[in-house]
């Protein structure tokens, strides 16, 4: 295929090629794979880089970035080793000799220890840069080892601060070892930031000063692009529908019982934290899908309603549908109760493959698997969010594997929305966009009993 680059396609190239370490802050569906791929070429070419690096979601590794690689004329000649799979497989693939090297994120402290003060990549490309968030995470402490050894480095995300201003310091070391935000998180946090909501020594979240975010925006501008998909592409019209669905008064009582006690057991403790409030909801969650674990790992079922409403959405269409779960006994419940639509289950490229070539009825994933990269528009144009996550970034990131550059329908959203549960505060705050720690323990208490 010919590649004919919008004008922000080419100025993002450019971007790359004359900024030795820069973010493009895209939103999904503006091209950012084959923008970083088209300037690695040209760098290539140029022998300005020997070998370029991309650090990617595991199925973005497998599937996209050789996809893209083969599918624009112009990319004809990069050769793309995937350094996947098993020990002596990886170790392979970064010995073969190739262009573009594409590993997984959690690989990446593995290939670190590997080579060590030896890196051979003087090129890498963070694809997804805001899975570099967490300065405390693996992967970050892994990269920022080697980034001394990386002449260029490139940040791709749509979603560059999904909780706030306060994760862009990790991000932007990664591009330029803490030139413009400060060396370390505290100094960065002492600089632009005042404590919101605690409980004691406990900091749930962050406040930005005022006139912070136009102080950072302008430290960071010079290596930067931050563009909005609605400026400069038309994606047909997006639909959210909220389909409520009614839970049997036994069903009600029980979860109305158990969001008792388990929020009486949070409240009642001696210390919040942001990690047992995330568990209380994650229990709610799972009883509002209709199903819980329990503490050996076994999951009992007390209500099968959601099950019935997605039954219906598949019996009133023809077309493939796309359905996001959050837990794993949602999974294997949907597979079951599923059957007659024979649901296939996203986890490698041939399922991508099956899907925008039309073959799959119903497709199963979950968001963190499936929300960053994957190219899924030809496919279908009807989400299903069985439960919906604690997290903006991941519920913009998979809603985009359909409603991105190349839908040419109306894509609809819907939204399994079980009545007096947990799931009314999720999908009032992704409606928000507030789905940081505050907003999670306000959820949390206004849901205590009186």
């Amino acid at each position: 295929m010919r590649f004919s680059p919008y004008d922000y396609q080419t100025r993002a190239i450019e971007k790359i090629k004359t900024t030795p370490y820069c973010g493009l802050f895209l939103e999904m569906g503006l091209g950012k794979t084959v923008i970083a791929l088209t300037a690695a070429q040209d760098l290539l070419t140029d022998f300005d880089v020997d070998r370029v690096l991309v650090v990617a979601p595991l199925k973005v590794a497998e599937d996209t970035w050789s996809r893209e690689a083969g599918k624009w004329d112009h990319l004809s000649g990069l050769t793309v080793s995937k350094i996947l799979g098993d020990r002596k497989t990886r170790t392979a693939a970064a010995e073969a000799e190739a262009d573009i090297y594409v590993i997984n994120r959690e690989n990446l402290a593995w290939l670190v220890d590997e080579y060590g003060s030896q890196w051979r990549w003087d090129m890498v490309i963070l694809d997804e840069l805001s899975s570099f968030k967490n300065s405390r995470a693996q992967r970050f402490k892994a990269f920022k080892k080697v980034r001394p050894f990386c002449r260029r480095v490139v940040g791709l995300t749509g979603t560059p601060n999904p909780n706030g201003l306060i994760d862009l310091w990790a991000e932007i070391y990664c591009l330029d070892r803490g030139e413009r935000l400060e060396r370390t998180l505290g100094r960065y946090r002492d600089t632009y930031f005042k404590p919101g909501r605690r409980n004691g020594y406990v900091v749930f979240d962050w406040v930005p000063i005022p006139g912070a975010g136009d102080t950072i925006a302008r430290k960071i501008d010079d290596i930067t692009v931050s563009m909005r998909a609605k400026d400069y592409i038309q994606l047909p019209e997006r639909i959210d529908n909220d389909i409520r669905v009614r839970l049997t008064p036994k069903a009600a009582e029980t979860y109305k019982k158990l969001e008792r006690e388990h929020i009486v057991e949070l409240f009642n403790g001696e210390e919040i934290t942001a990690m047992n409030a995330a568990a209380v909801m994650n229990k709610l969650l799972q009883l509002s899908g209709g199903a819980v674990y329990a503490d050996d790992g076994s999951w009992a079922e007390f209500h099968s309603e959601k099950l019935k409403a997605l039954d219906e959405i598949l019996d009133t269409t023809a077309e493939p549908v796309l359905v996001f779960y959050g837990y794993r006994h949602e999974r294997d419940r949907i597979l079951k109760a599923m059957a007659a639509y024979d649901p296939q289950e996203l986890r490698g490229p041939e399922d991508i493959t099956a899907w925008n070539e039309g073959k799959t009825r119903l497709l199963v994933a979950h968001p963190a698997s499936a929300g960053y990269g994957l190219n899924l528009q030809e496919g279908g144009r009807t989400v299903v969010w069985y439960s919906m996550p604690w997290s903006l970034e991941l519920y913009q990131q998979a809603n985009a594997r359909l409603y991105r550059q190349g839908q040419t329908r109306p894509v609809i959203i819907n939204h399994l929305i079980a009545d007096g549960t947990a799931d009314e505060a999720v999908i009032e705050s992704l409606h928000r966009k507030d789905t940081g720690q505050a907003a999670l323990m306000a959820a949390l208490s206004e849901r205590r009993p009186s």
